[in-house]
C-alpha cells in the first residue's frame, strides 16, 4: 500500500486500529472530565461544613451554591469559539490551569462572597475545559466508534461527582472542608503539566487551519508509522461546511440553526430533570410519607446508571443517533411520571426512580456526542461548547421550577407529572432535528467505507 501523496485524516484514523496514543488522549480527556465532575460537585459536599463553621444559614449559601452554574455558562459560551479559532489543546490547557488555581484560592476563602466569586471562576474553567475535551476526543476517533468511546469518556463526569463524595467524607473529618478545595485544585495542576507534555492538538483541526505538514506527520505517526510517507495532508467533511465562517457562524448558519436550537432545547430540558430531581426528591419524598433515611436512600439511586451511556454509543454509531437519543428521554419521561403514581409502593417507587434516573444520565451524556458528530470541524467547539453553555440554565430553571411548585402546594403526582414534561419536549426535540436535518443510514455507509486513496 503507499501513503506517499495526498491522505484524507478521518480515513486514515478510519482504517488504522485503535492505538495506545489515542488511548493517552482518552485517558487525558477522561481525566479532565473526572475532575469536573470532582470540582463541580464539591460545594456540595463542603456545604454542611461551611453551614457549621461559618454560622451561615442555608439561603446565604444559595450563591455560592449557583455561582459555578452560572460560570459553568460563561466559560462553555465562551471558550466554544476561541477553541474553533485558536485550538483545543490550547484552550483546554488555560480551562483546567484556570478552575485548577481557582479551586486552590477557594481553599483559602475568608467568606462567603470571596468564596461565590472563586466559585464562579472555577466554573469558567470547568465550563470550558468539558466540551473541549469532548471534542477533541471525538477528532481522534474512528467513525465508526466515534460515539462509544466519546461516551465512554463523558461517564468521567458522574463517576468524578461520585468519588468525590467518597473522598469528601473521608478528608473533612481530618482536614477539614478545605481540605476538599486543596485536592480538587492540586490534581488539575498536575493534569495541566501532563496536558502540556502529551496532550496533541485537533489532527482535524491542524489539517483544517493548515498547520505544519511535519506536525501533522508527527501527530500521526504515533497511530500509525505508515503517516511518515504522507506528503500532504487534507479533510473529507462528511458535514456541511460554510464558506468563510468558523465557529457561531457555522452554528446559527441556516444549514444548522434548526439542529443546533434543538440541541440546546433538549439539553436544557435534561438538565431541568437532573438538578430538580437531584435537589428536590429526598424532600418530596419526605413530604410524601416516606420515612426520612428511605428517602435519601431511594434518591441516590437517581445519579446511577450513567455508564449506560456506553451503550448507547454502540447504538448511535450503528443506527440513528437522534432517534436512540430521543428515546432515552421519552423513557425518562415515563419514568418520572410512574415516580409520582408510586409514592404507595417503596418497591415500585425504586424501580422508577432508577430506570428515569438511568435514562435520563444516559440520554443527557449522549448528547454532547450526538452535538460533536452533527458540526464540521470549523464549528465542532462551538456546537458542543453552546448546547451545554445553554443547557447550565436549565439546571437553574429546574431548581427553581420545583420551588414554584412547592409553593403552589401541588400534589406528589403533579409535580411529577409536571417534571416529566421536559423529558418529552427533549425527545420532540431531537425529532425535529432528524426531519430537518436527516441523519440517514446512508451515512454511516459512508463513514464505515471511508479509505484512504492509494
Amino acid at each position: 500500500m503507499s501513503e506517499d501523496r495526498n491522505v484524507d485524516v478521518q480515513a486514515f484514523l478510519n482504517q488504522h486500529p485503535f492505538s495506545r496514543y489515542q488511548w493517552l488522549i482518552f485517558a487525558l480527556c477522561l481525566s479532565i472530565v473526572l475532575l469536573d465532575g470532582f470540582d463541580t460537585a464539591a460545594i456540595g459536599y463542603i456545604a454542611p461544613s461551611l453551614i457549621k463553621e461559618w454560622g451561615v444559614s442555608k439561603p446565604a449559601l444559595a450563591p455560592v451554591l449557583s455561582a459555578a452554574l452560572f460560570g459553568l455558562a460563561a466559560g462553555a459560551l465562551g471558550a466554544g469559539p476561541l477553541a474553533d479559532l485558536l485550538g483545543r489543546k490550547r484552550l483546554l490547557v488555560v480551562s483546567v490551569l484556570v478552575f485548577a488555581v481557582a479551586c486552590l484560592g477557594a481553599a483559602f476563602a475568608g467568606d462567603l462572597s470571596q468564596l461565590t466569586t472563586l466559585r464562579f471562576i472555577t466554573g469558567v474553567g470547568l465550563g470550558a475545559a468539558m466540551p473541549n475535551a469532548v471534542t477533541l476526543m471525538s477528532e481522534y476517533c474512528p467513525d465508526k466508534r466515534r460515539a462509544m468511546i466519546t461516551n465512554a469518556m463523558f461517564c468521567g463526569f458522574p463517576m468524578g461527582a461520585a468519588f468525590g463524595g467518597f473522598l469528601a467524607a473521608w478528608i473533612i473529618p481530618q482536614w477539614g472542608w478545605r481540605g476538599v478545595l486543596l485536592l480538587g485544585g492540586a490534581l488539575p495542576l498536575v493534569l495541566v503539566v501532563l496536558l502540556v507534555a502529551l496532550l496533541p492538538e485537533s489532527v482535524r483541526f491542524m489539517v483544517a487551519r493548515a498547520q505544519p505538514v511535519e506536525r501533522i506527520r508527527r501527530v500521526l505517526g504515533h497511530i500509525s508509522a505508515s503517516a511518515a510517507d504522507a506528503k500532504s495532508f487534507f479533510l473529507t467533511e462528511v458535514k456541511q461546511t460554510i464558506e468563510g465562517k468558523t465557529g457561531l457562524g457555522v452554528v446559527l448558519s441556516r444549514s444548522y440553526a434548526v439542529g443546533s436550537v434543538m440541541l440546546w432545547v433538549a439539553y436544557f430540558m435534561g438538565l431541568v430533570i437532573f438538578y430538580a430531581l437531584i435537589n428536590w426528591m429526598p424532600i418530596l419524598f419526605k413530604d410524601a410519607g416516606i420515612a426520612p433515611k428511605d428517602a435519601t436512600l431511594i434518591a441516590a439511586l437517581f445519579p446511577l446508571g450513567g455508564v449506560g451511556a456506553i451503550l448507547f454509543g454502540w447504538l448511535m454509531d450503528k443506527f440513528n443517533g437522534n432517534r436512540i437519543v430521543a428515546f432515552g428521554y421519552a423513557l425518562t419521561a415515563a419514568g418520572i411520571f410512574v415516580i409520582g403514581q408510586a409514592s404507595g409502593s417503596v418497591g415500585l417507587l425504586m424501580l422508577a426512580v432508577f430506570v428515569a434516573g438511568a435514562a435520563m444520565n444516559t440520554a443527557q451524556s449522549s448528547l454532547p456526542s450526538l452535538a460533536a458528530g452533527y458540526y464540521p470541524t470549523q464549528g465542532r467547539a462551538t456546537g458542543v461548547a453552546w448546547m451545554m453553555g445553554i443547557g447550565r440554565f436549565g439546571g437553574i430553571a429546574g431548581s427553581l421550577l420545583v420551588a414554584e411548585l412547592s409553593r403552589r402546594q401541588l400534589s406528589f403526582a403533579t409535580i411529577f407529572a409536571v417534571l416529566a414534561i421536559p423529558g418529552v419536549i427533549a425527545a420532540v426535540a431531537l425529532i425535529v432535528k432528524q426531519i430537518a436535518h436527516p441523519e440517514t443510514a446512508s451515512d454511516k455507509k459512508v463513514l464505515a467505507g471511508e479509505v484512504l486513496a492509494h
